[in-house]
């Protein structure tokens, strides 16, 4: 009796969304193209951070140098972008990394996601409305904050010094005007981002004017001594030993660039708001893997090019930590560009803030959907064809944040949510794509159902739809499958290999990061990289399925794999007490998902209502039982046996 209620509450928990992709029907208005995606995810991710974080990254961990670190952090930024870009061409509906965990591992890894994504989101538009206000304030004398310390002082530690009035009136504005229409957003977001584009691209051609390479060469002795040094500029104050480094190109070695990698992986975050949108996009399938791969690389070459910029105007040491840009200029005696670096940084900022508020209710409308939070929120705006409630409600939300907490300590939780979401979405990837076709496009509703639900007969004719499955468990039809087309089996080893990698991986990352480079960490951190490889041969060794998509991750299993690791490190490089506010985070959710979720789930509701009833269509053809459904479609349609 209670091995039968586990096993039934541990079906409701791994229950899997069933996606119609056929259906081209959508709530949402269709009305964003491809280059609507290209400036949203330019835009989301190429915020504040390249006026500030450069400069801060260069000055005391990379030097010059850190225009390679840029590198290695987009690099591994388009290794989930990659992922995302399949998953956009193969469920092109709104969800994002939530419903690409939802059709894939189950409904219980799909709230985590989901949740975490609203959490990052949240606090990522708290936290740049406050920026935003803090920049306009800086420009007209702080005549703001003077006004609301003297007023309206806030006494409680955890909270701010002051409400942010201002910050709270940007986030109400940017509510109505994403309640408004999806069109209208895009449109003013295309116009920030442009500015902003324009701006940096200001900034790189000044760079390559009166920069100066020397800045790339520099001797720390001849620096130290400042008699016989004539480009120490008398208004900074000398450098020390310990700042300077090494000098030259890499003055903090390989040690710094790997360092400021980890911290420029950040500067990448946002992309996959694009994710959000496969409702609104007129060609989801094909417009989802250009905007995120294109918006990735026009990021890249922007915070490659002001870094480089930067750089050669100043000597890495002198740079300022908080605003690098104009005090640059005013080193090379262009002080009037200043005011064009404002510009950009106040739309920088606009379009940031609008990029994370964007997928916000996108999120929560798609979990509402899918009756995980509360119905009400699913509510669609006929006229604009927007999640209204969603979006209202989400707005409220980051508007009293953003007015009451000082947000500095909650900032990390965003990464956490956003590095969860990737590596979720990095396997999901690698376990459907070695999945059985039929299987693949279903999305694995079989797991929830007993094999002694489907007659008898359907054993014999299910052979007949898998020729290729082998009879036997063996390391040889593991490690040597003898037909090309996946099979269950193959298809279960890889799920399998999947979720050990998912163990070692964590498991590596807290080693690495604990141990450093002790002699048990570096011994037992080799055996779980050669288990890891094992592994991932053996995945390898697996046939792919052959469904055509517009886009597919290049060279599985290991673009997948590499992510997972990358991921779930930099996550285990957060500190103590942001696990704990996680933790607390992770808690409410819970409750709300065991209290309300697991018993109003869309999927759970179409599972009671009638067992062999249709639960959706594939292809336009009502389902029945799930391997009654693989019959009729191969029945129906001719094998494909192109790739």
């Amino acid at each position: 009796m209670i091995l039968a209620t586990l096993k039934d509450v541990g079906k409701q928990l791994l229950r899997v969304k069933v996606v119609d992709c056929s259906a081209d029907d959508s709530r949402l208005s269709r009305c964003l193209n491809t280059f609507d995606l290209v400036a949203l995810g330019v835009g989301s991710t190429l915020g504040a951070g390249v006026y500030v974080l450069a400069g801060a990254v260069a000055r005391d961990t990379a030097g010059p140098a850190i225009i390679l670190s840029f590198l290695i952090a987009a690099l591994a930024s388009v290794l989930a972008g990659l992922c995302y870009a399949e998953f956009g061409a193969r469920v092109p509906k709104t969800g994002s990394a939530y419903l690409y965990s939802y059709v894939t591992v189950g409904e219980l890894w799909a709230f985590i996601t989901g949740w975490n994504l609203i959490l990052s989101y949240v606090i990522g538009t708290s936290s740049v409305a406050r920026a935003w206000s803090a920049t306009f304030d800086e420009l007209t004398g702080k005549h703001i904050q003077e006004f609301c310390r003297e007023h309206m002082s806030m006494e409680p530690e955890f909270l701010a010094d002051y409400p942010d009035i201002f910050a709270v009136f940007i986030i109400l504005l940017l509510t109505a005007l994403l309640a408004f229409g999806v069109k209208e957003s895009a449109m003013v977001n295309k116009i920030f981002t442009c500015i902003n584009v324009l701006v940096l691209v200001f900034v790189i051609i000044s760079g390559l004017v009166k920069g100066n390479l020397e800045n790339w060469r520099l001797n720390p002795d001849e620096i130290l001594n400042v008699t016989g040094n004539a480009s120490v500029n008398a208004s900074f104050p000398l450098p020390t030993k310990k700042a300077l480094g090494n000098g030259g190109f890499m003055p903090f070695g390989w040690t710094g660039v790997f360092a400021g990698a980890a911290t420029c992986f950040y500067a990448f975050v946002g992309f996959d708001c694009i994710a959000t949108t496969g409702e609104e996009v007129k060609n989801p399938q094909r417009a989802i893997p250009i905007g995120i791969v294109a918006s990735l690389l026009i990021c890249f070459v922007a915070y490659f090019g002001v870094s480089a910029a930067l750089t050669v105007m100043m000597p890495y040491y002198l740079l300022d930590e908080d605003s690098p840009l104009p005090v640059a200029f005013k080193y090379v005696g262009w002080e009037g560009a200043t005011y064009a670096v404002a510009i950009g940084s106040l739309c920088a900022l606009s379009t940031s803030l609008l990029g994370s508020m964007f997928p916000m209710p996108r999120v929560i409308w798609a979990m509402a959907e899918d009756g995980l939070l509360f119905k009400c929120l699913a509510k669609i705006n006929e006229r604009t064809k927007t999640p209204l409630i969603a979006t209202i409600t989400s707005g409220i939300v980051a508007a009293v944040m953003a007015f009451l907490f000082n947000l500095k300590d909650l900032v990390d939780l965003m990464s956490i949510g956003t590095l969860l979401a990737y590596t979720l979405v990095a396997a999901c990837v690698l376990v459907l794509r070695y999945q059985p076709e039929q299987l693949s496009t279903a999305y694995e509703m079989a797991n929830t159902q007993d094999d002694a639900d489907v007659p008898g007969s359907d054993g014999d004719a299910n052979a007949d739809i898998s020729p290729q499955s082998e009879d036997t468990a063996s390391i040889r039809n593991l490690l040597s499958p003898s037909n090309p087309e996946p099979s269950p089996r193959s298809g279960r080893a890889v799920s399998l290999c999947t979720s050990i990698l998912g163990i070692l991986v964590c498991v590596f990352s807290v080693v690495a990061v604990q141990g450093g480079l002790a002699p048990w960490s570096m011994s037992l951190g080799s055996v779980i990289i050669v288990a890891s490889l094992l592994l991932t041969f053996v995945v390898f060794r697996q046939p792919q399925s052959k469904t055509k998509l517009a886009f597919k991750v290049p060279l599985l299993p290991f673009i997948p794999v590499v992510s997972m690791f990358v991921n779930v490190y930099l996550m285990m490089q957060l500190d103590k007490g942001t696990w704990i506010r996680f933790g607390i985070w992770m808690l409410i959710g819970f409750l709300i998902y065991f209290g309300y979720g697991i018993r109003n789930s869309a999927e759970a509701a179409s599972s009671k209502s009638v067992a062999f009833a249709p639960a959706c269509s594939i292809k336009g053809e009502p389902m029945t039982t799930e391997k009654e459904s693989f019959l009729l479609s191969t029945a129906s349609s001719p094998p494909d046996d192109d790739d």
